[in-house]
């Protein structure tokens, strides 16, 4: 009888063996795509996955938060290496921030100043028609300055305070900002028939899984010694900063776009970092 039970728990072991491989396998391809999707690094196909290019980000958004750490944590890593080298925190801040625009391709970067372009219409129609050329004007040149400023400036105080605290920082922010960025895409309809912001699905799984991952990973920074009453302001006041441009997005167009996403990560990004700056 002993035997027998023996030889039923292998048996299931050996059953639900394979399941774990599957479930790991889906989660690595997942980040893989959101890697391919949010950032320039150059990540072939991989063996395992099965279907690298054909699935919708959309269903694959619970491993964004993890895509998102890693990005923030090259420009962490820049950033340490910087100082390193003797470099001045501010200009490792630099490099901090400008790692962040490279990597991504200025893709929120992007958004941010067709959005913010976009205010200087008189109506919906012209304002998405403003939001869909690619020249950059006044109000965008003007975003993007005070975005860059913002957040150089507020990567270098923390950094000169704590090192460590900044990389942390930049990691937890990283993954929180682009997973906020999905909200105008849950909250709002497409604000035209094609597009990114069109294309996008809100699943609810994946969502949740990827809302969970985020407040995890936003914590990050505790281990650095940040308190837990600033963590918790930082990820409060990046919600708002992304539910902003949202709402400000259903009054000026009435839904959202992959420009509108762009700048709610922004917004999320630039109000988390003046959180862990403010003294």
């Amino acid at each position: 009888m002993a035997l027998d039970k023996t030889g039923a728990s292998q048996e299931t072991a050996g059953m639900n063996l394979p399941d774990v491989r599957e479930v790991l396998t889906d989660l690595a391809s997942d980040l893989l795509a959101c890697l391919r999707f949010y950032s320039r690094l150059p990540i072939p196909p991989l063996g395992f996955e099965r279907n690298p290019h054909g699935a919708e980000i959309s269903a694959r958004v619970k491993m964004l938060p993890f895509a998102g750490a890693l990005i923030g944590a090259v420009a962490a890593l820049l950033m340490v290496l910087a100082t390193q080298i003797g470099l001045p925190v501010q200009l490792a801040a630099v490099f901090a921030i400008v790692t962040l625009i490279v990597v991504t391709g200025a893709f929120h970067e992007d958004g941010l100043a067709d959005f913010a372009d976009a205010m200087g219409g008189n109506a919906p129609e012209q304002r998405l028609a403003i939001m869909k050329d690619s020249r950059i004007g006044s109000f965008g040149t003007l975003a993007l300055m005070t975005s860059l400023l913002l957040r150089i400036f507020s990567v270098a105080i923390v950094a000169r305070h704590n090192l460590l605290l900044a990389a942390l920082v930049l990691i937890a922010t990283a993954a929180v900002s682009r997973t906020l960025a999905l909200l105008p895409l849950v909250l709002l309809p497409p604000a035209r028939m094609e597009g990114a912001g069109f294309s996008a699905r809100s699943d609810q799984p994946p969502l949740r899984i990827a809302a969970l991952a985020a407040f995890v990973l936003s914590l990050l920074p505790w281990l650095a010694g940040a308190s837990l009453g600033r963590i918790l302001t930082g990820l409060l006041l990046s919600i708002l900063g992304a539910y902003g441009v949202t709402a400000l997005a259903r009054r000026l167009i009435g839904g959202q776009t992959g420009d509108v996403a762009g700048a709610a990560q922004q917004a999320a990004e630039i109000a988390a970092y003046l959180v862990f700056a403010a003294r």
